[in-house]
């Protein structure tokens, strides 16, 4: 029914501005139920296509569908990780059974990117039954590619030490606020990090076993300030790495990329990776 309605919208069939059919109506022509109306609607609101979706009066078509109103879904344009990844993430959570399965580096991307979701739950506007998380990281017993500073690395310099730190705080925050929905809730949770023997050249997020957002962590050199010191290090910025969108369905390309997608992460997940634990 979202596909459905996304397509009315993007074709101009249901014009910016323009009042969105009843719930009921909308409830009829679909031989569904309102509450499943309602969970098309905050798919579609979460994409930004309609604003003030409710149980009242019916949803607006978002006045500007520009290119910065677009989401990150079939069809859109490459946005930063900090845009894309949020709506898609919400999107994914209107479904009885969340699946997400992630692959980065610190996994603070995933981690505000899941926070529009829990504010829907807690909300009331979204209600999963069940979520389940799965995360690759790489592991601390590894010589990292990056983040490195440019001169000398060795096992207790301070950029490692900041990203290892980094690394367990993000991640012990999306496991606790995920977990946390167990007892506020009464959704059944389960929240898995192993680590990875490499560090990942890129970012990928599966949502659902339908899509694959993929970005590529562009390194740079630059300055920052650890431990009282002005360190020059290489580095990759993941939130602002363009975030490109593949979907099931869209077409052949789409759908094959999104199948080796899923093949290559449970293969890394259940041969090479290994017990990982957030602590210092």
């Amino acid at each position: 029914m979202a596909d459905e309605l996304r397509a009315r919208i993007r074709s101009g069939a249901l014009r910016p501005g323009q009042r969105m059919p009843t719930q009921a109506r909308l409830a009829d022509e679909f031989g569904v139920e309102r509450g499943v109306v309602r969970q098309a609607l905050y798919i579609l609101q979460s994409e930004h296509l309609l604003t003030n979706v409710s149980k009242g009066s019916p949803a607006t078509v978002a006045p500007d569908l520009g290119l910065g109103g677009m989401p990150a879904g079939p069809g859109a344009p490459p946005q930063p990780t900090t845009v894309a990844l949020a709506p898609r993430i919400a999107a994914a959570f209107a479904a009885p059974h969340v699946e997400i399965d992630a692959l980065c580096l610190t996994s603070v991307s995933l981690t505000l990117a899941i926070g529009e979701p829990l504010r829907q739950i807690h909300a009331g506007q979204l209600k999963p039954a069940k979520i389940d998380v799965r995360v690759l990281l790489p592991s601390r017993d590894i010589d990292l590619a990056f983040p490195v500073p440019v001169e000398g690395h060795g096992e207790g310099a301070p950029v490692r030490r900041r990203w290892l730190a980094h690394r367990n705080a993000q991640g012990q925050v999306l496991k606790h606020n995920l977990l946390a929905l167990r007892a506020t809730h009464g959704i059944d949770v389960h929240v898995t990090f192993r680590a990875l023997p490499f560090t990942p050249p890129v970012k990928l997020y599966l949502l659902n076993g339908t899509e694959a957002l993929f970005a590529y962590y562009l390194l740079m050199r630059r300055a920052e300030e650890i431990d009282h010191e002005q360190l020059e290090m290489y580095d990759a910025e993941g939130t602002r790495s363009m975030l490109f969108a593949f979907a099931q369905g869209t077409d052949l390309r789409d759908t094959t990329f999104v199948e080796q997608s899923h093949l290559w992460f449970n293969a890394l997940w259940e041969t090479i990776s290994s017990e990982l634990l957030l602590t210092s």
